[in-house]
């Protein structure tokens, strides 16, 4: 039996056809209109925030935070090397340079006890990095913050929905990011969101996020006209988008429940594979609420990973390796990075396999991934076998 299944399907979960006519139909299919706006209310009422503002990605968020904590020409910035660039273009625009520390073996983000020694005085922020929805430990970070003076922005683009103690992932930092990309678990194509804990930055992100202007308060009719008062960019998503969003923001709490399905399975079927030492499964520390964003597998050798990986493939299923480590990379060596330096991260990366995770997966196309994982695993084997015995 072979199937045809993508890493990634992007699935309508219920009225995002019927809100983007009815957007369309109003009048108003720029940004911040009416679907924008139930987007925010949503966001801050479900997840307890005190202003949230759709961007147009999670990069253009993490953008906007890196202005707003006011990044300086040779301020550093301390984050996880195991994740995509945009965290680290966001401040390297404002002139800031990467610090970058090793990652924990078993959630893949920033070890919390390499942090501290990594702190100049030239230390302005620390971005923590929740990977595959599974919360950074928050409370050392937060400690290490409050003790240098340093400002948390939460590069949170996997982890909506998902929670760290009682809190939301994005919430806990002054400044959160998600990403609504078709790949994340609530998407609308590119989108993303800037959660702003701290209130003190609100009434500039949203001159910023408005070109510089604060035409935001014009039309709240705070101020008779708008005018150029900041510097600043379009951050604004189309209603379009937001119309799609709220749909699937309608649905959040069943995408869970059908990802948390779907990421149980994997386990309990693949469990056996990891008692014979074949691989190791994803890790959910007790404090941490997940979203199950992705299911991931670590093999023991990035050939076993590469091997599993071809095998999937020649048999019509797509899985896909993560992040090449941000400090081996060529913008990492103009750093003074090399290969070499956070041997963790470049170990898990060579090693780290992403299984097929959308939320109207079938049960069917489970089972085959399952089965077909174990038959890679036996012919790697055999192989393997055969050619020490040939030598």
């Amino acid at each position: 039996m072979n199937m045809n299944i993508p890493f990634n399907k992007p699935t309508l979960v219920g009225n995002e056809i019927e809100y983007i006519i009815e957007t369309v139909n109003k009048g108003h299919i720029s940004g911040d209109g009416s679907f924008t706006k139930k987007c925010h209310k949503f966001l801050e009422q479900k997840f307890d925030v005190n202003k949230v503002l759709l961007t147009t990605s999670c990069t253009h968020a993490l953008e906007l935070a890196s202005i707003l904590v006011d990044i300086q020409p040779g301020d550093e910035i301390i984050l996880s090397s195991f994740t995509f660039v945009s965290t680290a273009n966001s401040f390297i625009l404002r002139g800031g340079k990467p610090i970058f520390v090793d990652i924990r073996k078993d959630t893949l983000n920033i070890d919390e006890n390499l942090i501290e020694q990594k702190i100049t005085p030239r230390t302005k922020a620390i971005y923590p990095v929740h990977y595959a929805g599974v919360a950074c430990d928050m409370d050392r970070i937060k400690e290490i913050a409050k003790k240098y003076g340093l400002f948390i922005v939460e590069d949170a683009a996997q982890g909506v929905n998902a929670k760290y103690k009682n809190d939301y992932l994005g919430t806990i930092g002054d400044i959160g990011t998600y990403s609504f990309h078709e790949t994340k678990n609530y998407y609308c194509g590119e989108g993303g969101a800037i959660l702003l804990n701290n209130s003190s930055f609100i009434e500039r992100a949203e001159i910023i996020r408005e070109k510089g202007t604060d035409r935001s308060k014009f039309f709240r009719g705070e101020v008779d006209k708008y005018t150029w008062v900041d510097i600043g960019s379009s951050y604004l998503p189309s209603d379009l988008l937001a119309a799609f969003l709220y749909a699937q923001f309608e649905q959040i709490e069943e995408v869970y429940l059908k990802r948390k399905a779907i990421y149980e399975y994997y386990y309990s079927g693949l469990k056996v594979y990891q008692e014979a030492g074949l691989l190791q499964l994803p890790v959910i520390p007790g404090d941490c609420h997940s979203n199950y964003h992705m299911f991931h597998l670590i093999l023991p050798h990035e050939i076993i990973r590469n091997y599993v990986m071809d095998y999937l493939k020649s048999h019509d299923i797509l899985a896909v390796f993560h992040y090449i480590p941000l400090h081996s990379s060529p913008m990492g060596q103009k750093y003074g990075y090399k290969s070499g330096d956070f041997p963790i991260t470049e170990d898990l990366s060579s090693r780290l396999l992403r299984l097929p995770m959308y939320s109207n997966i079938s049960m069917e196309e489970l089972e085959y991934i399952i089965a077909t994982v174990g038959k890679a695993l036996n012919s790697f084997t055999k192989r393997n076998n055969a050619t020490l015995a040939s030598n």
